[in-house]
């Protein structure tokens, strides 16, 4: 055997070592973190909110309601309940709740009625949810008409002060330090599609001009994550502390050639991000409880879609699909519609 060959193969040896000592490395991260993940997924003929360990080594079905269809699970801050979706009846008869329950399952109370995406107030007692547009249901995500916000101390529900012209909005998120609501608009406010950064006590209302969806604060503020297409997730970074904040360039991508990627989430201490991850396709209205659109849509089926993990604390850009698998993990496999991932860290007992 020549030399150059021999060097040749000691070299891949190495490489092969070092990639799976990154392997090792990220999976031991994501296998010691006390972070869980609860997302919505379709099990036994009904939408169900099961609960997975950060590496995906166990799943736990919270809700295991059967005909009880709940959707669009969102934990609070501290971790300690979940607010979450659910379905009564069906087509244009069906009514879509508000409900909260504690982060183990018990506890489950109704908050409204007609609610869409909601997400938490920093302080972990305030929901602030999008109102449906009319009576009747729509599965459409931007089927919403202004924001309101539920008080759980008090169960007071409250307009937002600059609610009237705040129309079509979706998947609304919470600024760390209260000031602002970061939603996607669409075929609404004068607006075709874009993302808003919404004044969450006052009327100022400013277009990040950016194409996407679904965006989130990482829990510093620091920065904005969002679906800046149906094959790609971004990172900005953005002053939050400005009455006027603007984006900055993109600091971490995510990219997959031949799959869907949806609903991205921060995990609690900034490193990581969820997403979810599917062909594409509208639907199977042939299960019950389930809706014909696009398959990121809440109450949509999406066969074959499964909640991914990615780190971003080294910025750059990670393709999905493509070897070496360091950078992302599945944290779930069976491809039951698992969707809308949301991170918390459960109060310790």
């Amino acid at each position: 055997m020549k030399p150059t060959k021999i060097s040749a193969l000691l070299f891949s040896a190495v490489l092969l070592q070092a990639l799976t000592l990154q392997a090792g490395n990220v999976r031991e991260e994501l296998a010691g973190s006390k972070f869980k993940l609860v997302h919505e997924a379709y099990a036994n003929n009904n939408w169900e909110l099961f609960v997975t360990s950060a590496d995906g080594t166990s799943s736990v079905n919270l809700t295991n309601t059967p005909g009880v269809n709940e959707l669009y699970p969102q934990a609070s801050p501290d971790g300690t309940r979940i607010c979450f979706l659910v379905d009564f009846g069906t087509g244009r008869a069906t009514v879509r709740s508000l409900w909260v329950m504690n982060s183990d399952g018990t506890g489950r109370k109704k908050v409204t009625d007609r609610a869409r995406q909601q997400c938490w107030a920093p302080d972990s007692q305030t929901i602030a949810f999008l109102p449906q547009e009319y009576p009747k249901f729509n599965v459409t995500d931007y089927y919403t008409k202004g924001i309101s916000f539920h008080h759980l101390p008090s169960g007071k529900t409250r307009e937002h002060v600059n609610t009237k012209p705040l129309h079509h909005l979706y998947n609304i998120s919470y600024a760390p330090n209260g000031k602002w609501i970061v939603a996607t608009v669409h075929a609404g406010m004068g607006h075709r599609h874009t993302n808003l950064l919404i004044e969450a006590n006052g009327g100022k209302i400013i277009d990040l001009g950016i194409d996407g969806c679904r965006p989130t604060f990482s829990p510093d503020g620091k920065h904005i994550a969002w679906g800046a297409g149906d094959h790609e997730l971004a990172v900005v970074p953005i002053d939050i502390d400005s009455d006027h904040p603007k984006l900055g360039k993109k600091v971490f991508q995510v990219f997959d050639k031949q799959n869907k990627i949806y609903h991205v989430d921060w995990s609690p201490d900034g490193r990581f991000l969820s997403f979810s991850r599917g062909p594409n396709g509208k639907g199977d209205i042939t299960k019950p409880g389930t809706y014909e659109a696009a398959c990121e849509i809440v109450g949509v089926h999406a066969n074959g879609w499964n909640i991914f993990a990615v780190k971003v604390a080294n910025g750059g850009a990670v393709t999905i699909g493509h070897k070496p698998v360091y950078e992302w993990l599945p944290l779930t496999q069976n491809g039951h519609s698992n969707k809308e991932s949301d991170w918390f860290l459960p109060p310790s007992k």
